[in-house]
């Protein structure tokens, strides 16, 4: 694959990890092998990169596992995309081609600042280069589109901090515990040792559902049988850094952003973890179905004002999803989208690169 994991160097005066802390009805699976240690490795991965993101290019033509998952995500855009591309099936450029594609880009939730902002910069754009076909003004919007969504183009990086602790939020089916499990896949496979906090202890059977992903990833799980969320996850934070794991992922409760005494919780999760760890949870995600249009929007309003989001994963970017919502979010909360997924495999999460979902939203 294009990307890699790195690990960096551990920091030059060695800490003792403190002991694990007792808990009550503490289970665990057996433990994953210990990534390598190695200072400034590279290790390849499907979904984690380094600081440095690849240009649209090199991503693009990088391998032909990249191309295949870029295939799933046009067909899964599909339907916005043909909606889109005819406007474009005109003779001349005139101010119904801009009315029909306003309506269009509305449409495919878009969003009315977004909109806006890339109408006014396709009349730009085609006012300077004199752009007199239609077709061209596809170019233009597919330019304008990338350029709105590259500031949400940013890399995981995992190994600054030895746990790096991910706190995962998300309503309830959004996808957010499949994400977890396929994150997790890919960074053990990286060589990264993972350790999972079953912290959703408000929906039936989340913590076994979580359990089935510990056991295909051959991963260790932290959980209590109706315990406390957060008192799970400073269970797993402290356990991370006593068996010298790279990564703990926190499975939080999912619940709408209405749920007051829920998103609460949320926050006295974050502050144990803190407690825990000084300086974590590093990573702070927010998953998002991709089906759900402006609503999506609203929900990482809500969770960032809540908890300072620091990435997305969108999911379900198949079938009836419109796309478009990036765009707003882009314009209006422009968190960085560090994953997007166009189905239920473990090779259908990746990364986000601009250009890449520009292009197949409007192909």
């Amino acid at each position: 694959m294009f990307s890699f994991f790195k690990k960096k160097n551990p920091a030059s005066t060695p800490v003792t990890p403190p002991s694990e802390p007792e808990s009550t009805n503490l289970a665990a699976t057996t433990p994953a092998p210990a990534g390598p240690t190695a200072a400034g490795s590279l290790i390849a991965s499907a979904l984690v990169t380094p600081i440095g993101i690849p240009l649209p290019e090199a991503v693009t033509t990088a391998a032909p596992e990249r191309a295949k998952w870029l295939d799933k995500l046009k067909a899964g855009l599909r339907k916005t995309g043909s909606s889109i591309s005819t406007v474009f099936a005109g003779a001349q450029i005139d101010e119904a081609l801009y009315e029909d594609l306003e309506a269009a880009l509305l449409t495919a939730d878009t969003g009315v600042q977004a909109t806006q902002h890339l109408l006014g910069e396709v009349r730009r754009r085609v006012k300077e280069g004199g752009a007199t076909h239609p077709v061209a003004v596809r170019n233009l919007l597919t330019e304008a589109l990338t350029q709105l969504l590259r500031p949400l183009e940013k890399p995981l990086v995992i190994g600054e901090y030895k746990p790096t602790v991910i706190m995962v939020a998300g309503v309830n089916g959004a996808g957010k515990t499949t994400s977890i499990g396929k994150l997790t896949k890919h960074l053990s496979d990286a060589g990264a040792s993972v350790l999972l906090a079953a912290a959703d202890t408000f929906r039936a059977a989340a913590r076994e559902q979580l359990g089935v992903w510990a056991d295909r990833n051959t991963v260790e799980i932290i959980s209590q049988e109706g315990g406390d969320p957060a008192a799970v996850s400073f269970d797993a934070v402290s356990a991370g850094k006593a068996r010298g794991r790279d990564v703990v992922l926190v499975d939080t409760a999912g619940r709408l952003p209405t749920q007051l005494h829920l998103m609460e919780e949320l926050r006295k999760i974050k502050r144990v973890v803190q407690k825990a760890d000084a300086g974590a949870p590093h990573e702070v995600l927010l998953v998002i179905d991709g089906n759900t249009g402006q609503n999506a929007l609203t929900q990482v309003r809500a969770f960032d004002d809540a908890l300072q989001l620091t990435g997305l994963i969108v999911t379900k970017l198949d079938g009836t999803a419109k796309g478009g919502v990036l765009a707003a979010i882009a314009r209006e909360r422009p968190v960085p989208v560090y994953f997007i997924g166009v189905g239920e495999k473990i090779e259908d999460l990746e990364t986000f690169n601009a250009r890449e979902f520009a292009q197949a939203l409007l192909s």
